[in-house]
């Protein structure tokens, strides 16, 4: 097995040099500089919208709900969590299915009637605990992400796939298998999805979320139609019929919710799928021409940005401001969208140092911001620089390469980061994320999603010790 260096063993020079034996480049600053002069406390605008500082929190699927949809008191705990960072953008906050058969699974937010008013206590959760600690909840920006989750839905009790596809994946139906005559959603059935995104929409701005997130990335219902090149009729074939969904979706908001913006979460390149060598390292899994990535160059191991650029020129048309970058999935090639050193249950030991997949986020980010400065862009994918988080974080924000840094798993082990950068205080280092993936093996067995390792109150309860035997216990 390769052995790549960790992070939290790396100086700063060493950490450099570590990049520079790679072959990769990442934006550096050696000194980071508190607010209120530093580059990541300075307040930005966008589509109408005045943020305070340049942090970010990404949404998360916390596998932590009511069977009927409503937040839990772990749900809730997060969200306040979220409203202490610091962070002014809480980027969608939750992934919440906007009908039923859309969750990944059966405990994931669904925002009906009767979930809405408990999901609006979920944001007045998070503002009550940013004025709390810091004393005044302007600059503050909270959406809510809606969500489909298509060929990855498990809404059952019994947690089963129950997938809702949009085409016909070679690889993909393998790996669900389906057969080839599984039923694919029609054009009639997107068009439908499109008036309950619109619904769940306007039940998002009555709960006083000021944007919604339509989400399309991570290989969910959003993303999977990007790359229907092969789907006949309205939704498929051409970028054009591709966006289709979006751009209905974002008419049906205009028309119903007038004052509410629109964001978009968009996995800006793909890979192959990946599946763990006869060494448990990832390996793609065939080693052919792979037509299925949106953002990707045919070879299935190559970014080509030329749709993505055209996709970001639809938003700005569409008067969408807000973007937040990703990449690829968790469920086929989770090394390229969260990289990480430790793997979850389900998947394979890293192919490359996860230092290179970092530097290829921010790197297509950077070409994305460049293509359009229009936009405000969220970056993802920082959690594995730890210690030097802030220090890429800060250069990235002053080099232009990106409007704002966003934290995700790393906010489950150490949700007031944001705050102790921003303030001049070093980060916590036995508080950092180490990206132990326990986040997300726990979900993957069943189990509410958290910092088992890190954070007390998790490793603490029952389930860690359900979490430990379990990995015990797999091959």
């Amino acid at each position: 097995m390769t052995q790549y260096p960790r992070v939290a063993s790396l100086s700063a020079e060493a950490f450099r040099d570590r990049l520079a034996a790679l072959g990769v480049e990442l934006p550096f600053d050696d000194v980071v500089t508190p607010a209120p002069e530093g580059p990541l406390a300075r307040p930005l605008s966008a589509g109408g919208f005045t943020i305070g500082n340049r942090f970010a929190i990404l949404p998360m699927e916390g596998w932590d709900g009511t069977a009927e949809g409503a937040p839990s008191e772990l749900t809730t705990r997060r969200w306040k969590h979220f409203g202490e960072s610091g962070a002014k953008l809480l980027w969608g906050g939750e992934a919440v299915a906007v009908r039923p058969d859309g969750r990944a699974n059966p405990h994931q937010l669904l925002l009906t009637e009767g979930t809405l008013g408990p999901i609006a206590e979920l944001r007045e959760t998070a503002e009550r605990a940013h004025a709390a600690r810091f004393g005044t909840t302007d600059g503050l920006l909270i959406g809510l992400q809606l969500t489909h989750s298509g060929r990855f839905a498990r809404p059952g009790l019994e947690g089963r796939p129950e997938p809702r596809i949009a085409y016909r994946h070679p690889f993909l139906d393998r790996r669900l298998g389906l057969r080839d005559d599984a039923a694919l959603l029609s054009d009639d059935d997107l068009a439908r999805l499109v008036d309950d995104f619109v619904a769940a929409a306007v039940r998002a701005a009555r709960a006083g979320f000021r944007f919604v997130d339509v989400k399309h990335c991570h290989g969910y219902l959003g993303h999977e139609l990007l790359s229907a090149f092969d789907r006949p009729g309205r939704y498929g074939g051409s970028l054009e019929n591709r966006t289709r969904f979006l751009r209905d979706v974002v008419g049906g908001i205009r028309a119903s919710a007038p004052g509410l913006a629109v964001g978009v979460r968009l996995s800006i390149f793909d890979f192959a799928p990946f599946e763990a060598g006869a060494t448990g390292i990832g390996r793609p899994e065939e080693e052919r021409r792979y037509r299925y990535a949106f953002g990707g160059d045919g070879t299935g191991l190559g970014i080509d940005l030329e749709e993505p650029r055209r996709f970001l020129d639809l938003l700005l048309a569409l008067d969408v401001y807000l973007v937040c970058t990703t990449a690829g999935s968790p469920y086929y090639n989770p090394h390229i969208q969260r990289p990480a050193l430790f793997p979850p249950s389900d998947g394979y030991l890293p192919p490359e140092d996860p230092l290179v997949g970092v530097a290829r986020q921010i790197a297509a980010t950077a070409a994305l911001k460049k293509h359009r400065p229009e936009l405000l862009v969220v970056g993802s994918g920082y959690s594995y620089l730890q210690e030097w988080l802030p220090n890429v974080a800060q250069a990235v924000v002053r080099e232009g390469q990106a409007d704002s840094v966003g934290i995700g798993r790393g906010v489950l082990s150490y949700p007031d980061m944001a705050a102790d950068v921003l303030a001049g205080r070093p980060v916590d280092r036995k508080r950092l994320c180490r990206t132990f993936s326990d986040c997300t093996t726990a979900p993957r067995q069943g189990l509410v999603s958290g910092c088992y390792p890190l954070d007390p109150y998790y490793r603490g309860r029952p389930e860690a010790s359900r979490l430990t035997g379990r990995k015990r216990a797999a091959p």
